[in-house]
């Protein structure tokens, strides 16, 4: 399954304007209220940093909602704002060099209707710039990563500009003697669950939710688990107490839901159409053969809407593994046996003992759209295609019982932000309030409608806040996602910052060809 793009209009939005323009009034009457801007500091997550499209680039970067910030905060006494130097990134490809899974940002390619990496070698490396910036915003870390002693091993980001081999992201933040800070970390302790389908690093085997473990040791978490709610609290407590210990004001964020971001709602959960299954006689071949004989074993067992024959009709639900759902390898290998001998009957029950089809429950994740409906090399002949014949892997859907296990690390999470936030007397901004609002339209101070429908068509390409990750803001989003911090610091510090026009910034990046 491939995405699909009209972009004759599409091209006008992605080209229009590559630099934002800022409508300031000469003589507004701006003040910084209760709030001392002279030296802010950011402290987060990829959120921060001004990822997009995949990564982090020159120009990128320079839309991060921190820089956007203190563009508005200069206004009112705000001081130099720096980020980590992305000069060497000269052709704005992004990436690093030579680090595998670190790959050039992506774009959509006109001539091919897709989204790809742009074409180009990254000329960004791991020179060390040794040096604390303003923004201290590190793509993959989670909440008790800040304090880590020599993350930067663990990081590439992070080491390109760590002081020192030792030295922790929240140690460096704190060498600016922050008047004024914004903390926007802890997505990643449950967004990395949920961006790999709730599987670990090889798709398969399930990663595990640290809540029902009640471990308490985040050294021994694997990169996509689940913090524990209590850990979290923890960590976050330590670090406002000393993002405060000077006396900072700041803004802290809570956890957007990942149910209203496009890499969780753009692939449907039933996508294949009567036409991609190959006609009706293909169908009937398909419920002849497989997914007749699998319903009646699960219907024999008591499972009788696990799965249900295609039809010719409608579009059908892809075939999933789920790692929750009971095994049924023994009763499919003992049924099939007469018909199909012992040695196939138990490859057929190795391959659809945890076998279902999704449902409406079930998030199919961005990067799933192209692998639905290929070969699988690893899948037994005959049976080979993702979706259809084989099911998909683990890590291509986030099943209701997964998505309930993020969903309720997230309210655990954002009652502790709040809650630590309200000791300190410091201002919340709301952003999974306002990252649900996506889901049926955000209106902002300009009248434009933002939604989550997320390449629909020209009609809607400019209305989507989202880069082509599907996870990340564009220049736009994070135009928005600052003017809902400064809304924020204006009602808690009454303050008086303007608000920048989001429809000055670009959207998604559209090349004639790649």
């Amino acid at each position: 399954m491939k995405n699909k793009f009209i972009l004759v209009a599409a091209l006008a939005i992605g080209f229009a304007g590559c630099e934002p323009e800022f409508e300031n009034e000469v003589n507004a009457d701006y003040t910084s209220g209760e709030a001392d801007f002279t030296r802010y500091v950011a402290v987060g997550n990829s959120l921060t940093a001004g990822y997009m499209d995949g990564t982090v680039c020159r120009v990128g970067q320079t839309y991060s909602y921190p820089n956007l910030l203190a563009q508005q905060f200069a206004l009112v006494g705000g001081g130099e704002f720096t980020q980590p130097s992305y000069a060497e990134d000269v052709n704005n490809l992004g990436g690093i060099l030579g680090v595998p899974g670190f790959g050039t940002r992506l774009v959509i390619d006109a001539a091919q209707g897709r989204p790809e990496p742009i074409a180009g070698t990254s000329t960004i490396t791991l020179t060390p710039q040794a040096k604390a910036y303003n923004n201290m915003g590190v793509p993959g870390a989670k909440s008790f990563h800040l304090g880590f002693p020599g993350y930067g091993a663990l990081n590439p980001y992070f080491a390109r500009h760590a002081t020192s081999p030792t030295a922790t992201v929240l140690g460096d933040a704190m060498t600016k003697n922050p008047t004024f800070f914004t903390n926007w970390i802890g997505s990643n302790d449950v967004l990395a669950y949920a961006t790999a389908g709730g599987a670990q690093a090889d798709g398969v085997t399930p990663a595990t939710d640290h809540n029902a473990t009640g471990n308490l040791n985040p050294a021994t978490y694997g990169f996509n688990d689940i913090t524990n709610s209590g850990v979290f609290n923890n960590v976050y407590t330590n670090i406002i107490n000393t993002l405060t210990a000077n006396g900072a004001k700041g803004v802290v964020c809570t956890i957007p839901s990942v149910t209203s971001i496009p890499y969780f709602t753009t692939v449907p959960y039933a996508p294949l159409s009567p036409t991609a299954l190959g006609g009706a006689a293909n169908i009937t071949a398909l419920n002849s053969q497989l997914y007749g004989p699998l319903d009646a074993i699960f219907t024999a067992y008591g499972e009788p809407n696990r799965i249900n024959a295609l039809t010719a009709t409608a579009a059908n639900p892809i075939l999933i593994n789920d790692a929750d759902a009971t095994d049924r390898s023994a009763q499919i290998t003992g049924a099939l046996t007469p018909s199909l001998g012992a040695a196939t009957a138990a490859a057929f029950g190795a391959v659809f003992g945890k076998a279902r089809q999704a449902t409406a429950d079930d998030l199919v994740v961005l990067t799933a759209s192209s692998v639905i409906g290929t070969p699988n090399s690893a899948a037994p002949a005959g049976i080979n295609i993702n979706g259809v014949t084989f099911p998909m892997a683990n890590k291509w859907v986030l099943t209701a019982t997964e998505k309930a296990r993020v969903a309720a690390a997230t309210s655990a999470y954002n009652n502790s932000i709040i809650a630590i936030a309200a000791s300190k007397n410091l201002a919340v901004a709301e952003m999974n309030a306002v990252m649900n609002k996506l889901i049926t339209g955000l209106q902002i101070e300009t009248n434009s409608i933002y939604t989550a429908n997320y390449f629909s068509g020209s009609g809607t390409e400019g209305q989507v806040l989202f880069s082509l990750d599907g996870v990340h803001p564009n220049a736009r989003g994070y135009a928005v996602i600052a003017n809902e911090f400064i809304k924020t610091i204006n009602a808690k510090y009454k303050s008086n910052l303007p608000l920048h026009n989001p429809t000055y910034f670009p959207g998604i990046s559209i090349l004639p060809t790649n």
